[in-house]
């Protein structure tokens, strides 16, 4: 916060010196001066110039060192890994042109000022230069795009054999959170079938949602891949785990889905955080609404024995609501009986 209030400060010092600058200019033009005043005005202004240029980039440094680690967040997943080291790749090279860019630009005022001794040279065009700064950064943007490309194929591709599948569902304004059963396979759904006592419009005639089960907060094993399956009941949505570099939209009528590898449990990064308040969390990054700020799911990543022993005790929708079967055909809910013994 200082560091932005001093580089304030700073323009608009500068901004009064060339202003008392300009206001003698005009000045001595109203007077009818003929001396050649712009000489002493451009190399006021060019030395203005050289200064601003190392005094906000010095402000900049400082300020960049000061803050650095309070805009560090953790990474927890195998491919948060990879997108961090494409972030700082992407941002190397990019603060690298933009740094070139603007010492350039405000040094060459400096150099090319105004002197009644030279004259200006005539440079219409360069067309080996012109191919260079098209070609150079066409190879190199073509880099980055293919890079981030082949990592977002990765993570969004058909997940490994036996990943742990938990779909998340996004309603104005809430998330609601389903597993498979022992199967591992998540039972159909259809929007049509949403009511009052069935809100995730599970279709429970399909014999794999027989043991699909509820929970409040998202539990996944550490070192295993876990699938998110993701859907929207009303508008768009947003999937957002921060700490797992995970960002996926939830679109009514098109389900997306996203997998990764979480490195740390809940346990681990309070250790390492120091905050034994610390919980892993999904968040919304759409605007859906009045009561979008509420869309908040906990994650909590535990080892894989401790998975298995949660994951056995959970009890599935028929278990809780046995009428959600009652509607069906008699052979039907033969079938669903039989699946819960």
């Amino acid at each position: 916060m200082y560091g932005f209030l001093i580089a304030i400060g700073v323009v608009l010092l500068l901004s009064v010196i060339w202003m008392v600058y300009r206001i003698q200019t005009l000045i001595s033009v109203a007077k009818g001066s003929d001396k050649k005043i712009q000489t002493t005005s451009n190399k006021v202004n060019a030395i203005l110039f050289v200064v601003f240029l190392v005094g906000t980039f010095a402000l900049m440094t400082w300020y960049s060192i000061k803050e650095f680690n309070n805009y560090q967040l953790p990474v927890a997943s195998e491919h948060g890994v990879l997108t961090d080291r494409l972030f700082w790749i992407t941002m190397a090279v990019t603060g690298f042109i933009f740094i070139l860019t603007h010492i350039l630009l405000f040094w060459f005022p400096y150099k090319y000022q105004y002197r009644t001794d030279r004259k200006a040279v005539y440079y219409p065009d360069n067309n080996k230069l012109e191919v260079i700064w098209t070609l150079v950064p066409a190879v190199v943007l073509a880099l980055l795009v293919i890079s981030g490309w082949r990592a977002w194929t990765d993570i969004t591709d058909p997940a490994p054999d036996g990943a742990h599948e938990v779909e998340l569902l996004g309603y104005q304004f809430a998330w609601e959170i389903r597993y498979p059963g022992k199967d591992n396979i998540l039972g159909d759904f259809d929007y049509r079938l949403i009511n009052a006592s069935n809100s995730r419009g599970v279709d429970f005639s399909d014999q794999n949602s027989r043991d699909d089960f509820p929970s409040q907060t998202v539990v996944i094993p550490k070192g295993e891949p876990v699938l998110f399956k993701i859907r929207a009941r009303d508008v768009l949505h947003s999937v957002f785990a921060p700490h797992m570099r995970l960002k996926m939209d939830a679109v009514p009528g098109m389900p997306t889905r996203f997998w990764f590898i979480p490195t740390k449990t809940t346990a681990e990064m309070r250790a390492e955080l120091g905050d034994e308040e610390f919980e892993y969390e999904i968040a919304c990054t759409e605007v859906c609404g009045s009561g979008h700020f509420s869309m908040r799911r906990v994650i909590t990543v535990v080892e894989p024995d401790e998975y298995r022993k949660w994951f056995s005790e959970q009890k599935t929708f028929v278990d809780s609501n046995p009428s959600l079967v009652m509607d069906l055909p008699v052979n039907e809910k033969e079938l669903a009986e039989s699946a819960n013994q």
